[in-house]
Order: C-alpha cells, then structure tokens, then sequence
C-alpha cells in the first residue's frame, strides 16, 4: 500500500474512531471505547488522523455545550448567542484534537517509535509508557479550569469490575489500562492481516483481562463502615434562566421550610439542597428544624463567591461554610467584555474563588465536598479523605444541559466513590440525585427535571484506599521505570 493509501486510511481509521470514542464517552459504553481505542493506535502513525479522532471525540461527548444557547439569560445579545455557543464547543473540540495528536506525534518520535521487526515485548513497553503519559494527562486536565469528560470514566457503568482498579490506581491508573486494552486488540488485528500466531497474544491478553477484573471486583467489594445517616436531598428543579425573576424568589423562602418539614418527617439527620439554592447571605424564613446543606451565595471582602452553607438546627444564618475553588468558566469568572454584556457573561456577577481544600468540618460527620464539575478532580478529594472525610458530597446545577451530561457527571461520581472508598451523594437542580456506594453501585433516589425530597442512609467510613494514600505516585514512578528501560533497551539495539 502506498504511502498516500495509508494516509487516507489512517484518517477514516481516525475519524472512524472517534465517532465510536464519542458515543463511549457520552453514554458510557465500554465497548466502543475499546473498538475506538484500537482505531487510535492503528492511527496513531499519523498525527493528523489523531487529530481527527481527538477532535470527534471530543465534539460528539461534549455537545451537550450547545444547550448553553440562547445565552440571553447572561446578558449576552440574542443575535451572538448561538456563534458564541458554537464557539465554545468547537473550541473544545479543537483542543482534545490538539491533545490527541501532540500524543500521536510524541508516539512517533524516534524514543517511542517501533519498526516492524521490533518484538512485541518491546512494543508493549513503548505502549505502556504513552498510556502512563495519557493517563497523568488527564489528571492534569482535571486540575484546569475545564471540565473535561475524559477516558476514565467511559467503562462505566458497565465495567465496575475493571474500574474496581481505580482503589489503587485512580483514574489516571484506570486510563492507562484502557489504552493497553485498546493497544492489545489492535496488535490481533495487526498479527492476523500479517500471518503471525495469535494463540500466545489471545491467551496473555485474555489472562491480563480476567487477573484485572477479579482484583477490580475484589477491591470493590469488602468496603467496611463505622455507622450510618439518615439524609433527605431535595432536587429544586429550577430552571437556571427563572432562578432570578421576581416569582422564584418570592416562592424560594416558602419552598425551603417546605423542604425542611418533609426532611424532618422522613426522620432525616440534615438536608441537602443543591448548588446555587440560596441568594446571596440569605437568612431563613424561619429557624432550621434540622441542620441544612445547601448550596448558595456568600459576599466575603466585597467580593461574591459561591458555596455550601451550613444552617444548624434552629438557627436561620449559616455558621459553616466551604466556598467553590473551581469557577466555571463563561458562566462565573470571565471578565465584561464591552458592548457584549454588563456583568462578565455571568448571571451572577462575577464570582472569587475559595480555598482549594474540599474538607468540611461542622456538627457533623466530617465531609468532602465537590461542588459542581469540581467532582472531576479526584485528587483534591483524595486529600480530604486522607484528613478525615467519612463521606463524599456533590452539589451542583446542571440546567440547562440535557441528560448526556447528568449520564457523564454521575459517571464521575462513580469513579471517586470507588478511588476513594466512599459513599457519594450526588444533589442536583434537575438532577441526578442519587446516592452512588463505595462499590460504584448507583441508587437513582428522584427523576431528572422532578421537584422532589427523597431520603437514604449513607454509609460513613474512615479506611482509606490505596490512591487516596499514594494519588498518582505509583503512575509517575512506574513512567520512570518504563522511559529508564526504553533507554536501556535502545542503548542495546
């Protein structure tokens, strides 16, 4: 085959793949994961097709950003709305193509790169070095000011098992082993079209899978507690473009002790409510029937920020709080930008962020708390179990996107109840509410888009994981191991 030939089909290999990358991302199938995984290392001799599979991927798993149109709603006039929407998502879109193909060309460098008369040995080392770079990629990534869907977590649900591995090795642990799968398939496929024995490859590769698994299944399934709570969670089911107009806010303080009384007569220990519930330093109407979580606003030195307030039973100012560190951006944190709109393209005004530590100490059980897409970093979260969190609370407010996202972000909360050993609450303007068990299980408590209080018992815990201990050391310190034997191994050639 001629070199343009195989140009153009790495380029259909690419884009093949990340059609079929995309749809694992957004709905969570494992198996097109797999499949689009196996394309990208097919591709990966042309950082272009990379490009193009990052780019697909990325564009199909994150449209739910066009539902951010019409942004009229964050003063942004009707007529740049929509550009602005399509703006932002290809952006992203150009972005993972950037980080794909950087990862291709890397791959390509003479370090990495493999004849064909390389052994397989030492082609699985060049491999397993890439998917320890991809893997700490994506943990960076977490750490940006992007929300960013990536690998980790699109086995899920189906995958607990192999998932299960994240006890020890996190996300980025899990990302690498993804990549190896991927790798793997595409070597059969390549040993076939060129004749070579497929038996030892079948067999090893089917011994790894089965090996991963049950240690996946055994970490996930001798969880030990200390007690249990009783909390009720109340889903709002306001539309973010109605949260401000004059009728919400005159139902909001009715709405609250509403919400109080069902939580007290469902023998509730407190309540939580949802991101962004409260108005800025607002009082109830009257004192707390039982402790309160909610989501709300809070001015601190003239500036704004975003938090979980604490409410204690029978008081009516929150005494405890922990503000949002991660701002999103467009909506929260980016500067007025003249003759577009007055408050910085954000509802709110503008925001500051907090304090990066997501460890709450109040009346009680001590707790980490992710608000919003903050739930992605789960190394932050590591720290506060490793500081005495016994349980993982996120709040968030996900209108107006549509229910492929609520499918990713709980998918996110599967992935940190596993790494680190918790029970995860889950509470959400229109949803998903749901309690996620350490083992990963979910536990759908209220429908999407439904206004409703709904109680359950959340185990609390104080044993801490493997990667909530070591985080990402063993990932880094096993790329040192596999860069330091590429070098020795050329060194012999």
């Amino acid at each position: 085959m001629s070199n343009s030939s195989k140009k153009y089909l790495a380029f259909f290999l690419g884009t093949s793949g990340g059609l079929l990358a995309g749809v694992g991302l957004s709905q969570g199938g494992f198996l097109f994961t797999l499949f689009a995984l196996a394309l990208l290392w097919a591709s990966k001799n042309f950082p272009t097709a990379g490009c193009l599979w990052g780019g697909v991927a990325t564009l199909l798993s994150h449209r739910w950003l066009l539902a951010l149109h019409p942004l009229t709603w964050l003063g942004v006039s009707e007529w740049l709305s929509l550009p602005i929407a399509v703006l932002i998502w290809l952006s992203c879109g150009v972005f993972g193509a950037l980080l794909v193909g950087c990862w291709c060309f890397l791959g390509n460098t003479s370090f990495f790169y493999n004849t064909d008369q390389t052994s397989i040995k030492k082609q699985l080392l060049s491999a397993f070095a890439l998917a320890l770079i991809w893997g700490l990629i994506e943990v960076c990534l977490t750490k940006s000011p992007l929300f960013w869907v990536g690998l980790s977590v699109s086995f899920l649900p189906q995958d607990r098992w192999l998932v299960g591995l994240a006890r020890w090795i996190g996300a980025g642990g899990v990302v690498t082993i993804q990549l190896l799968m991927g790798w793997w398939l595409w070597q059969i496929g390549v040993a076939k079209r060129r004749g070579r024995p497929l038996l030892g490859l079948l067999v090893w590769g089917a011994f790894a899978l089965l090996l991963i698994h049950y240690l996946g299944w055994q970490l996930i399934s001798n969880d030990k507690f200390s007690s249990t709570k009783r909390i009720a969670l109340w889903q709002t089911n306001i539309p973010t473009r109605e949260k401000f107009t004059t009728l919400q806010l005159k139902r909001l303080p009715d709405s609250i002790q509403a919400a109080l009384e069902q939580a007290k007569q469902m023998n509730a220990d407190f309540l939580v409510a949802p991101e962004g519930t409260m108005q800025p330093d607002q009082i109830l109407a009257s004192p707390a029937s039982l402790p309160f979580l909610t989501g709300g606003f809070r001015w601190i030195d003239g500036k704004q920020r975003s938090a979980l307030l604490v409410f204690r039973e029978g008081e009516t100012r929150f005494k405890e709080v922990i503000d949002k560190y991660r701002l999103v951006p467009l909506g929260e944190w980016l500067p007025s930008l003249p003759g577009i709109t007055p408050k910085g393209l954000s509802f709110v005004g503008g925001l500051e962020p907090g304090e990066a530590s997501r460890l709450l100490r109040w009346n009680g059980p001590p707790v980490g708390v992710a608000i919003c897409y903050e739930l992605s970093d789960g190394n932050a979260l590591a720290k506060a179990t490793m500081r005495g969190a016994e349980w993982i609370l996120s709040i968030a407010n996900l209108d107006p996107y549509p229910l492929s996202l609520q499918k990713q972000f709980i998918a996110l909360a599967q992935l940190r109840s596993i790494e680190l050993a918790r029970d995860v609450i889950t509470v959400a303007n229109t949803g998903p509410t749901s309690l996620v068990l350490s083992s990963g299980e979910v536990l759908s408590l209220i429908p999407p888009f439904k206004n409703k209080v709904a109680s359950i018992d959340v185990h609390l815990s104080n044993e801490i994981s493997g990667y909530a201990r070591w985080k990402e050391l063993p990932l880094i310190t096993s790329l040192i191991i596999a860069l330091y034997a590429i070098c020795q191994l050329k060194r012999t050639i």
